[in-house]
């Protein structure tokens, strides 16, 4: 496994992750608090954000949970003030909380699936800038990065919500990056291919046969890890990127270069 993070990176400041129950959110979380970060992990999944913590703490670092869903703004605003009341600020924010709505043509997407993969990825991002936004402003400076992903920069003709929905996220991360940049608040999206996560396996039962396509998806001949993920995360939430912003940085083993 590759290290995560430069210790002592992000010493002193907070981060705040949401959906960090599983997956790369939980990989994120415990890079940042690697990092020196004090951390909030927020997730609707409240057994797996606990343990998430209970893992930071495990480690000597400084870490919190709340129950979130981010398509509810009143919880989301809760959850970015819960975060500077325990912590004191809000330096970092991981916007990663996203669901896929399953591998399916356009014509066989219904409304409701849709419409709620809409609601967590797109509207749920924005919901998440808003407040941090907010609150970074106040203080003169942060560092957002939200989770798009490789289906926010190519088509995927059997991910037509999450495509449409990630799509979106990059467009929120440029424009939010634009507006604020004079104000000392960088932001921007990462966009991985596949990993070895969760959701990745829930396609891979879904359709069987996407197994060896999955493997064979980068020209590196492999599957992304979450760590992976989190380390350019955190990367991008430090003054080691302090020149980076309204990017959409590819973490695909090439995928995109093809």
């Amino acid at each position: 496994m590759s290290d995560p993070a430069t210790p002592s990176l992000l010493i002193g400041k907070t981060a705040l992750v949401t959906g960090g129950s599983s997956g790369i959110g939980r990989a994120a979380a415990l890079a940042f608090a690697h990092a020196g970060a004090a951390v909030m992990v927020a997730d609707i999944d409240v057994d797996g954000g606990t343990e998430t913590i209970a893992l930071i703490r495990r480690q000597g670092g400084s870490a919190d949970f709340i129950e979130t869903d981010v398509t509810n703004a009143v919880e989301v605003d809760a959850m970015v003030a819960a975060t500077v009341d325990r912590f004191g600020r809000l330096d970092c924010a991981f916007n990663n909380a996203g669901i896929s709505g399953g591998w399916v043509s356009l014509l066989d997407c219904d409304d409701a699936t849709f419409d709620r993969v809409m609601a967590v990825n797109v509207k749920g991002v924005w919901h998440c800038l808003r407040a941090q936004l907010h609150v970074m402003l106040d203080q003169g400076n942060g560092a957002i990065v939200n989770m798009a992903s490789v289906a926010g920069l190519i088509g995927t003709p059997m991910l037509p919500a999450y495509g449409a929905s990630k799509h979106a996220v990059v467009g929120l991360t440029k424009s939010a990056a634009l507006g604020y940049a004079d104000r000392g608040i960088r932001v921007n999206a990462v966009c991985p291919g596949f990993i070895n996560t969760p959701m990745v396996d829930g396609f891979i039962e879904q359709v069987l046969a996407l197994a060896d396509r999955v493997q064979q998806s980068a020209p590196v001949g492999r599957i992304g890890q979450p760590d992976e993920v989190a380390a350019t995360v955190v990367w991008l939430c430090s003054d080691a990127a302090s020149f980076i912003n309204g990017a959409a940085v590819p973490i695909d083993g090439g995928l995109t270069a093809r």
